[in-house]
């Protein structure tokens, strides 16, 4: 049996992917060299890997085995170039980020770019993803750390605190809920929405609300951005749900009125996870401490001097 690192972290996208394709795209291989790897693993071993369908591919029993295996020396292989990274020019490592909608679009820009000013030699490959999601991977080894929403059970994973923030609801001025304290997103499936594509982990988990609730979420236009939902909430093309910062820096040149949702779950307060403090590589760690540090405040402009 002879699989090298090249092999190894194939397997391990294309299992994470659920697809050959998507794996190897991952792996930046050809499907035809990708699948060519994965048959010669098979045939090395004398048993099949993944289980193969229309929908996709799953790991077989021997596959998850390998797949846990190939993720410990995947990871050794890290700290090992991190170790030696010191000694060379290039990039010490990489660090895996999963990362909720809400974090990954209003707190983890600026905290990312002053943690990548300060670490040239390290790279982060960071992923949008669902908060529940986020936990499951974060525990089978897939990324090296994730936040996610405080209401999430994080099981076993150990966590920090990261930010606090809140989903409200956006309208149009003068639109009939403007001038309501509050409203539960019950109350606000008979009207229009603004939202996010459906890609979007924030937009997948409001899908999921309404179903439960038995009503349909009207999505009139979806976007990539929460500044670009506000513009057409402003336009009137609807309603939309955005964090509480991207509504209050909106309103300062869009007419927009901002209303607070009474649901338990629109407090955010984010959260770190990861599996180990002490197993991660170090650039993984000083990632974690950075992320921990209070985001900074910003200054206020001075007063524009009087002129007579």
């Amino acid at each position: 049996m002879r699989f090298d690192l090249a092999d190894l972290s194939l397997f391990r996208h294309v299992v994470e992917a659920g697809s050959i394709t998507h794996g190897a795209e991952r792996a930046h291989l050809a499907l035809a060299a990708a699948s060519a790897r994965i048959r010669n693993m098979e045939d090395a071993l004398g048993i099949a890997l993944l289980t193969r369908g229309r929908a996709g591919v799953v790991p077989t029993q021997a596959g998850r085995t390998l797949l846990q295996h190939a993720r410990t020396i995947l990871r050794q292989a890290e700290r090992l170039h991190e170790d030696l990274g010191a000694y060379g020019n290039g990039l010490a490592g990489q660090v895996r980020v999963l990362s909720n909608t809400n974090a990954l679009t209003e707190f983890l820009p600026e905290a990312l770019s002053s943690f990548l000013s300060a670490h040239p030699n390290v790279s982060v490959d960071l992923e949008e993803r669902l908060s529940d999601e986020i936990v499951g991977l974060i525990a089978e080894g897939v990324a090296d750390l994730g936040i996610v929403a405080g209401t999430v059970d994080a099981g076993a994973l150990e966590t920090y605190p990261f930010r606090s923030d809140r989903f409200v609801l956006v309208v149009a001025r003068g639109h009939p809920l403007a001038s309501r304290a509050n409203v539960g997103f019950e109350d606000v499936l008979d009207h229009d929405f603004v939202g996010l594509d459906r890609s979007s982990a924030l937009q997948r988990f409001l899908s999921a609300k309404a179903v439960r609730i038995g009503r349909p979420l009207r999505l009139r236009v979806q976007l990539r951005s929460f500044d670009a939902v506000c513009r057409l909430v402003e336009c009137k093309v609807g309603v939309g749900i955005v964090p509480e910062t991207t509504a209050r820096r909106a309103q300062k040149t869009a007419a927009i009125a901002i209303v607070p949702l009474n649901d338990h779950w629109a407090e955010r307060e984010l959260t770190i996870c990861v599996r180990n403090m002490n197993d991660l590589p170090l650039y993984a760690r000083q990632l974690v401490q950075h992320l921990r540090r209070p985001a900074p405040v910003p200054a206020r402009s001075a007063a524009p001097t009087p002129v007579d």
